[in-house]
């Protein structure tokens, strides 16, 4: 009698068991994943602090430019000179001018790699703030439409995503960004007072 209650007990339990597994699996279709998507890029340049950014980074560029302009004629002037003068220099005086040039070379490919690090750094340093209010929108609405994640599509790293299956942030992540620069008391980027 014992045995024949514990192998009833066995089977109620094997029985519940595939009925509680039947439910979940039924729960588990019903309950399917959602995800947005957006170009990073093209959201992050449509935050009117972009365009900031990118004139204070051209304006950087245009200085830098600059000064590699003056040292490359500095130079190119002081290596036409050791041309001309070479067939009369003594050989003391040719060696020392050549390595002048070359220690003046050295300096300024350098140089250019100093300013290039330096724009880079700025770069980042300046789109450090764009970068996290793009992430909170983006964090947010992703929140409010209950997504589980957020594609990002740029450099064609989803050749395609079906559009029923997910959901394009591209204009909510823009109207967030841009609600939140006129509760702030700024005008967002391409749009008129009169709004």
């Amino acid at each position: 009698m014992q045995i024949m209650k514990r192998f009833f007990l066995v089977i109620l339990a094997c029985i519940a068991l595939t009925a509680q597994a039947q439910q979940d699996s039924t729960q588990a279709e019903a309950q399917v994943l959602k995800f947005g998507y957006l170009s990073y890029e093209a959201a992050l340049k449509t935050m009117p602090d972009y365009e900031t950014v990118q004139m204070k980074m051209d304006s950087l560029r245009s200085a830098f430019n600059a000064e590699l302009q003056r040292v490359e004629e500095e130079f190119n002037s002081k290596y036409e000179d050791f041309l001309e003068g070479q067939k009369d220099f003594p050989r003391t005086i040719l060696l020392k001018r050549q390595t002048e040039l070359q220690e003046m070379l050295q300096k300024n490919v350098q140089f250019k790699q100093q300013l290039q690090q330096e724009l880079k750094d700025t770069e980042v340093q300046l789109m450090a703030p764009l970068h996290i209010q793009l992430n909170d929108a983006i964090a947010i609405i992703a929140r409010e439409q209950k997504l589980a994640l957020v594609i990002n599509t740029d450099a064609n790293a989803c050749p395609f995503i079906e559009p029923t299956m997910g959901v394009n942030l591209t204009e909510l992540v823009a109207d967030k960004l841009n609600k939140k620069m006129r509760t702030n008391g700024r005008r967002p980027k391409g749009k008129s007072n009169e709004e």
